[in-house]
């Protein structure tokens, strides 16, 4: 069944990795069709029929065409796994997957995305305070969901985490984690770091991403 996965994506793309990482855990043969978006290859005709939105990840499936990295990971761990751990099927521990999740939609990778695609789009190269405190307060929230747990969401390690861990590792193009200030940040990315192949799921592309932000943006 495994061979009949396509995904569609951009290394530099956090919610592509996080696709990544989860198809990586459930051990899944998959297509990799690497697009360029600073090309507009989302905006030929081909792609738009598959996704209207233009946006990737985009999970091909036997024909079943699914996005958004958070509607991706879920369906894969739903369909594919043999086991529930990463994604519970207990409605409250799963709720607080779900929650991490759409903290990760529309609050850690907003932070991101509200500085990269005005330089992407535009050109432009100031990010306002506005924009580096909301990315602080990103750090700071994640510090507090982690208390004393290895994982988001407690002991087990979930797609919350592919998911806000892909988004988090990228905050640097931005703004580096201060590990004094969130150690508990800093010693969560350093637990994935050790996920096997996260150097080449994860990291290959959060540096692509990291250089070719970094070097141009000036903090206000």
């Amino acid at each position: 069944m495994s061979d009949k996965l396509i995904l569609y994506g951009m290394d530099i793309s956090p919610p592509v990795r996080a696709c990544k990482l989860t198809l990586r855990a459930l051990k899944l043969d998959y297509e990799y069709k690497e697009m360029d978006l600073l090309a507009g290859d989302h905006f030929k005709d081909e792609f738009l029929k598959k996704n209207p939105q233009h946006t990737v990840p985009l999970l091909e499936d036997n024909g079943a065409l699914i996005w958004d990295s958070h509607a991706i990971v879920c369906y894969l761990v739903d369909k594919y796994a043999k086991s529930d751990e990463l994604y519970p099927r207990d409605l409250v521990l799963r709720a607080r997957v779900d929650q991490r999740l759409f903290f990760d939609a529309s609050i850690l990778f907003m932070s991101l995305r509200n500085v990269s695609i005005p330089f992407f789009l535009r050109h432009v190269s100031l990010v306002p305070k506005e924009k580096v405190d909301n990315i602080k307060d990103a750090y700071g929230h994640l510090e507090k969901f982690l208390g004393d747990n290895p994982y988001l969401t407690g002991s087990q390690l979930t797609i919350a985490d592919f998911c806000c861990g892909a988004t988090a590792s990228s905050l640097a193009a931005v703004l580096d984690l201060d590990e004094k200030k969130y150690p508990k940040v800093a010693a969560w990315l350093e637990r994935l770091s050790k996920l096997p192949h996260y150097e080449e799921d994860n990291l290959r592309g959060t540096k692509k991403y990291i250089n070719l932000l970094k070097p141009v943006l000036n903090l206000e």
